[in-house]
């Protein structure tokens, strides 16, 4: 348990949401806190799938042909990194909102604090994870997975220390939003084919990264019961869910900014 669990928090389990949605609800959860509701942890899937974009990403990146033809979504993070192929099978995701004055000042600081459930989540599954010890150099620039490791968010796993969980802090509204993507299985040709031009071999990817599964072999839904388990522990949070005016701000900021070719092409906030 951390030093924050004496405020209040809300656990809002596994839900399924499109990408604009999911970066929406990031927000929406930002803005309750900083009017005084609860603190959030929130799991999600991708649904459906979808690559989000790192904040300063060039689209030129991306081959949008496949993506169109595959029926993946595209849309931009507000934080930083390459792009991450997400999707109902490869992928469980989580954020972590609370006001930024009750988080440590340093990054790697917050980073830590803030990834302690993450970790303990990992080890309730029978994955050896910890944060990369040194940094190691980039593969791919545009794809996250497959950028320079840094060891204040990128989680590695097993022997051969490979990527298994990235992790991003961003502040809005006085708030600080982490979130990050724990593989659950490698699926290397979507997550390659995403990318224009890119001349990485499957060997290369899945000799960086790795998954849940590939590491344990713990079926899906209890890899998701045990990373709730572990925020819901962390935090003393208690079971909740998003309110109707929550959802309807959510859906309005989707569609006005996460859904706009403006934001995802052109890095264009389309709402000011």
């Amino acid at each position: 348990m951390t030093d924050l669990a004496d405020r209040e928090w809300r656990l809002i389990r596994e839900e399924s949401w499109d990408g604009p949605t999911n970066m929406a609800l990031d927000e929406v959860a930002a803005e309750t806190v900083v009017s005084g509701g609860p603190r959030t942890i929130r799991v999600y899937r991708w649904e459906p799938s979808t690559l989000s974009l790192g904040y300063h990403q060039e689209p030129e990146t991306i081959d949008w042909g496949y993506a169109e033809r595959e029926g993946i979504t595209v849309t931009r993070r507000p934080t930083g990194g390459g792009g991450i192929y997400h999707d109902s099978v490869g992928d469980i995701s989580y954020s972590i909102v609370a006001p930024g004055g009750e988080l440590p000042g340093k990054l790697i600081d917050s980073y830590h604090l803030l990834c302690e459930p993450i970790l303990e989540a990992f080890s309730r599954m029978g994955v050896d994870a910890r944060f990369v010890d040194e940094p190691r150099p980039e593969i791919h620039h545009p794809a996250c997975y497959l950028r320079a490791l840094h060891p204040a968010h990128d989680v590695v796993a097993g022997a051969e220390s490979r990527k298994v969980s990235g992790n991003a802090q961003y502040r809005q509204r006085e708030a600080v939003i982490q979130h990050g993507s724990l593989t659950y299985r490698v699926r290397t040709r979507p997550h390659l084919a995403v990318f224009a031009d890119h001349d990485v071999s499957p060997e290369t990817f899945e000799n960086r990264v790795t998954g849940i599964y590939e590491e344990s072999g713990v079926p899906r839904d209890e890899a998701v019961t045990a990373l709730e388990a572990a925020l819901s522990e962390w935090a003393d949070a208690e079971e909740g869910s998003w309110t109707g005016g929550e959802l309807e701000r959510a859906e309005e900021i989707a569609r006005a900014k996460y859904a706009d070719e403006r934001w995802t092409r052109e890095r264009v906030d389309p709402t000011g």
